[in-house]
């Protein structure tokens, strides 16, 4: 039963536009701070790239979030299960559940192709600091919104939904820093932190696909997928790529999928698999996916 009822809806602005100075003052100070120490954590032409990477994804984001906004005020006015009011309570109740679609959202990206294709572009460089939250995907924008419908049919406004992943990517920019090694333990047992998210970042078999959260830790707790850092992760991707080209940099991994689904000389149903498996994963069994590197290393660690 859908509830008709008219309710105020309070004017929220663009967040991530409102960050954007932030953003570019923190990172600043980062940089200096880096060239001071000489700790490394930073490549001018990675830094570069990341930062076009950002400005691309606020640029497209113009559009992608018009269709989103559409596809949520369409379910929001036609399906929608509860009214659910512009009060504190909803906002508590959405920080989870907005939090909760974004692990997810997050897990599959890491365990399907077809989402890995866009997602592998924050993956892509080797560095670790407050640049690499800005390489965000090119695409994802137009896709990944499928995993937030279930929110306007509960009842929770698209405004009050989009405004709440702004909080959410908001959140994420500061804890992709080296500069921060832990918080407090209460802290590191219920939120996302930079330890956290380094080892999200690393190439360490043992850290492959884990630690998903936004902002919460607690789901990836709760499902198993959390792993604390130990050895000094190591960044980038399993097969690192060469070049800092940022249209090679959004598109790359689309082309390659592309590749395998319309070139490999196999069936229908592989050829579908290439869109659904998870990265690494080829269809004579000669590629790797990460739960095979993980038990290659705890093989070779028990020798």
């Amino acid at each position: 039963m859908i509830f008709a009822q008219t309710m105020e809806i309070p004017e929220i602005p663009n967040l991530i536009h409102y960050a954007i100075p932030f953003f570019a003052i923190t990172l600043f100070i980062e940089v200096i701070v880096d060239a001071r120490e000489k700790t490394n954590s930073y490549e001018t032409k990675d830094a570069i790239t990341s930062i076009t990477m950002g400005l691309g994804n606020v640029f497209l984001g113009l559009f992608s979030k018009v269709l989103v906004f559409a596809a949520f005020i369409f379910i929001y006015n036609n399906f929608r299960l509860f009214t659910i009011p512009f009060t504190w309570w909803a906002w508590v109740l959405l920080l989870f559940t907005e939090d909760f679609s974004y692990y997810w959202m997050h897990r599959i990206s890491h365990t399907n192709r077809f989402f890995w294709a866009s997602h592998i572009i924050h993956h892509s460089s080797q560095r670790y600091n407050l640049s690499t939250a800005l390489r965000q995907s090119w695409t994802g924008g137009f896709m990944t919104f499928i995993f937030w419908l279930w929110l306007p049919l509960l009842g929770f406004h698209p405004v009050m939904i989009l405004a709440q992943m702004s909080i959410s990517l908001i959140y994420q920019y500061w804890i992709h820093t080296e500069r921060i090694k832990k918080m407090p333990n209460w802290f590191e047992a219920i939120f996302n932190t930079p330890s956290h998210h380094r080892v999200h970042h690393a190439t360490n078999p043992q850290y492959l696909d884990r630690n998903h959260a936004g902002i919460f830790i607690i789901w990836d707790r709760l499902f198993k997928t959390h792993e604390p850092e130990a050895e000094k992760p190591i960044y980038g991707l399993v097969k690192n790529i060469s070049t800092f080209n940022p249209l090679y940099v959004a598109f790359h991994e689309w082309i390659n999928l592309f590749k395998d689904v319309v070139h490999s000389k196999t069936s229908l149903k592989n050829r579908f698999n290439y869109l659904i498996k998870p990265p690494g994963w080829r269809h004579d069994g000669s590629g790797m996916i990460s739960d095979d590197l993980r038990k290659e290393w705890k093989k070779n660690k028990q020798k």
